[in-house]
């Protein structure tokens, strides 16, 4: 009995993100959809950078891309703090700054200009091993500015009204030889995340976005990953289609690119 609650409690935070995700796009199933497909490249730089034994520098920037790499959609640069409670879990806090483009055929981008967001956030990430696989379970609170610009003089910033964003994401990786992932080996990597908004701006856009994720990494040393992923985005509109009324999802099909580069500055 011990047993089966354990497991039942395990399974439970993935099962509630599909529910959420039904429940939100059945919510919307009353109204036709516009939808919006787009080939996607995503080049990510991820850095865990050890500062001491409990202290760790994150960053991060993402070179998103339409057209798989031709013109831009979105440019991400990420500083933040880790604080390492034991082998298995930490917790988080940082700074994000977040430039969306004109693309698509609905473009999200106000007046046919980029527009900036500034974003805070917090997290929890816990790590769980199961002989070969390795799971990791992420909670991220966000707090999100994202800019209006003034319809006179698009190159200025009206009023940065602001949405609060719940993400959660579960990832794995699995060694493909031997029980760990070691230095000059490939595995398989995977994850899911769902982004929940929430709060008096958000209106219609409480289901954000979905992401899923599935390739091969090859583990260069202890600090350095390379990762190429097939990845799926599943994103909804905050604003209706102005023409139409009608509410606007993209579906992006591409690759994303992943490294990861950690240096350990404890040593010194």
């Amino acid at each position: 009995m011990e047993l089966a609650k354990k497991n039942s409690s395990r399974f439970s935070v993935p099962v509630l993100t599909v529910l959420l995700f039904l429940s939100f796009s059945n919510a919307n199933a009353q109204r036709e959809r516009l939808i919006d497909h787009n080939a996607i490249g995503w080049f990510v730089y991820n850095g865990d950078h050890k500062l001491s034994e409990k202290w760790e520098l994150h960053t991060e920037y993402q070179w998103r891309r339409i057209d798989f790499v031709r013109i831009w959609q979105q440019s991400l640069a990420r500083v933040g703090a880790n604080f390492i409670i034991s082998e298995k879990v930490k917790i988080g806090a940082g700074y994000t700054f977040f430039q969306t483009f004109p693309y698509g055929t609905y473009p999200q981008a106000d007046l046919g200009k980029s527009y900036p967001e500034h974003r805070l956030h917090q997290d929890i990430s816990m790590e769980e091993n199961y002989g070969k696989l390795a799971l990791k379970h992420r909670f991220r609170l966000e707090q999100r500015w994202v800019s209006e610009l003034d319809e006179t003089n698009p190159s200025k910033v009206a009023k940065w009204p602001f949405q609060n964003r719940i993400r959660y994401q579960i990832g794995g990786s699995f060694a493909l030889k031997g029980q760990t992932i070691d230095d000059k080996e490939f595995y398989i990597n995977a994850f899911d995340e769902i982004f929940i908004g929430f709060g008096k701006h958000v209106g219609e856009n409480v289901f954000n976005q979905n992401r899923i994720s599935l390739g091969l990494g090859y583990q260069v040393s202890d600090g350095l990953q390379i990762e190429l992923n097939y990845l799926n985005q599943i994103v909804q509109h905050a604003d209706n289609d102005p023409l139409s009324g009608r509410p606007v999802f993209e579906i992006n099909n591409g690759f994303r690119l992943n490294i990861n580069h950690s240096l350990d500055f404890s040593r010194n």
